[in-house]
């Protein structure tokens, strides 16, 4: 695992790490050397301690996050418990997933000279350090523009400029993408590497979407679990080993296409990324799986549970939000709402949950316009999961946040805890029921909120970004539930970025850009489609880019078929599980 030395910037030597707060170490023996330049990747499931790595690289561990260390870490040449968290800042600058927790200034341009005015730089080279720093990240027309006016991925972008302003050699990124809509997110993924390219930075990245990451090259993926390092190799070589599916990653869908099509993966066809992947030797046995494949059958229509009309919706006069939105949603579906950040998406929750009134339009529950419903009234048949879980947490213990909408509600006794232990298993959060909510992350914080919703037995749920910040195996087990709770009746509507989410659990999307509606279609024929990808800031599926690459005709409707095909195997594997614990 190890690299020469005499050139590693970062050099981890039977590194651990224990929080004063734990009774056992969240690292343990980490070895591990990365040499000036490179391009690191560090994937893991929810808990693993790729985040408390980063920790220890800028210094948070152990001058904000006290714990034991053992071992060493020498990261530009010194050894980090010796430094102050100031001068580990010189060195490492870091990018945030929640960039407006990043924010000091009241405008672009001071939030990223702030870490200059803090060293007393002088004006006139501030000046030229800030105008060099957004002219890096494409922030230059913004720099008398507040942060929190701004877009996420313009956001991200000034995070970004405030890091690179003090040219640490050493950048960062700890979930980049997390609050990012795919276009933006893969826009990200490509300043970074032009970042890294032109100015020679050494970049680590942690990261839940591995194949958003390997858009562009990594020279190495790292996989941590359970405080240890389990592979350290090249993205080629990583797709081809057992390494993701042992520790929950999700591979890339079309490495999971080529083995459903019996193709032979090897590092020398290099998967690592779909733009060079040789389909060569693959492009029979795709076409074929793809021939042979059978059309899944529709499920039945129901009735409309809920209908827009004529929806629309202004913050101030003259800037309508919202324009004349019309759509239908029955009973029993599962649908994906997507769309850039500031499309629209969360709005259009707001209008639904009662938090605003429309200008225009109504909305009807059951055939009944419910423009005279009361936000509680609302609040009896529609969930609501927000996107950022501290807007949602009122209780320091997590069983008791779980359980306080159904106290609200006067539900107590065995029913009550019933409902609460289900929700904490499905959310992966029973083990932590006594734990108090600051000691969790900020993924563990959504699963907290996705499970104070589903005690209370919504007939419509509507979840903003349910799978943000989880690993491939709770973003399973949660979109199991809804898909076992939407196969009971209960209608699902999900605010996502997730393409993968979109594609493999949402038969039909409703895409919204700039304030209309665009598009209202199956997952599949969405992310085929140029012209809809591009003006709703999407990304299009990797399914498709290996349809064309193996020269099928149809690729949209190779891509519906993986789905179709993907669900069934899915439903198989549950069935059998089910049966065995029967057994």
């Amino acid at each position: 695992m190890t690299t020469d030395r005499a050139r590693a910037v970062i050099s981890f030597s039977d590194f651990g790490f224990q929080y004063r707060s734990q009774a056992e170490p969240t690292l343990f023996e980490i070895s591990l050397d990365v040499k000036k330049g490179e391009k690191i990747l560090i994937v893991g499931p929810s808990g693993s301690g790729k985040s408390t790595l980063g920790h220890c690289l800028n210094g948070l561990i152990p001058f904000s996050y006290k714990g034991k260390a053992v071992g060493s870490l020498i990261v530009d040449g010194l050894e980090t418990k010796a430094q102050t968290i100031f001068e580990m800042s010189k060195h490492v600058g870091t990018v945030l997933q929640d960039s407006d927790g990043q924010f000091v200034g009241l405008t672009v341009g001071e939030d990223i000279a702030f870490a200059l005015e803090n060293e007393e730089t002088p004006i006139e080279e501030m000046r030229e350090k800030v105008l060099r720093a957004a002219r890096m990240t494409g922030m230059e027309p913004f720099l008398r523009s507040s942060p929190f006016e701004l877009s996420g991925g313009q956001k991200q972008r000034t995070s970004l400029a405030g890091v690179l302003v003090e040219d640490a050699d050493i950048l960062l990124f700890d979930e980049p993408l997390a609050n990012l809509d795919p276009a933006t997110g893969k826009t990200a993924i490509e300043i970074i590497d032009d970042i890294h390219r032109q100015y020679g930075k050494t970049i680590i990245i942690i990261e839940h979407r591995l194949e958003d990451v390997l858009h562009r090259h990594v020279d190495r993926v790292i996989v941590v679990n359970d405080g240890r390092i389990v592979a350290d190799m090249s993205a080629d070589r990583l797709v081809c080993s057992d390494a993701l599916s042992q520790n929950g990653i999700r591979e890339p869908l079309y490495i999971t296409a080529l083995k459903y099509a019996g193709a032979v993966v090897t590092p020398d066809i290099r998967p690592g990324r779909i733009e060079t992947l040789d389909i060569s030797a693959a492009r029979e046995p795709l076409r074929r799986w793809f021939e042979g494949i059978r059309e899944e059958t529709p499920r039945p229509a129901t009735k409309a549970v809920l209908r827009v009309e004529g929806l629309s919706f202004s913050y101030e006069p003259g800037k309508e939000v919202l324009r004349d939105i019309g759509f239908e949603i029955a009973e029993g579906e599962m649908v994906s709402v997507v769309g850039r950040n500031g499309a629209g998406k969360s709005t259009l929750t707001k209008l639904l949950c009662g938090f605003e009134k429309p200008t225009a339009g109504a909305i009807y529950y059951d055939g009944e316009d419910i423009k005279d419903h009361t936000i509680k009234e609302r609040a009896g048949y529609i969930g609501l999961v927000m996107q950022n879980p501290n807007q949602m947490i009122s209780e320091t213990m997590i069983r008791a946040e779980v359980g306080l909408g159904l106290k609200l509600r006067g539900i107590a006794g065995e029913e009550a805890d019933e409902r609460i232990a289900r929700a904490l298993r499905i959310c992966g959060l029973a083990p932590f029921a006594k734990w108090p909510i600051s000691a969790l992350s900020f993924g563990q914080k959504k699963r907290v909120t996705v499970a104070s919703m589903l005690v209370l037995n919504p007939r419509i749920l509507i979840l903003d970004e349910p799978t943000a910040g989880q690993d491939y195996r709770h973003y399973t087990e949660i979109m199991r539930f809804l898909r076992t709770l939407n196969e009971e009746g209960v209608t699902v509507l999900l605010i996502t970025h997730d393409m993968h989410l979109m594609l493999e659990y949402t038969p039909r999307a409703i895409v919204l850009s700039e304030g209309e509606l665009i598009c209202d279609a199956p997952a599949s024929r969405i992310l085929t489609d140029a012209d809809i990808i591009e003006r709703a800031n999407l990304k299009e599926t990797s399914l498709y880019a290996l349809a064309r690459k193996a020269e099928i005709a149809d690729a949209p409707g190779f891509v519906q078929a993986f789905i179709d095909y993907e669900n069934a195997q899915r439903r198989e594997s549950e069935s059998g599980a089910e049966r065995r614990a029967e057994n």
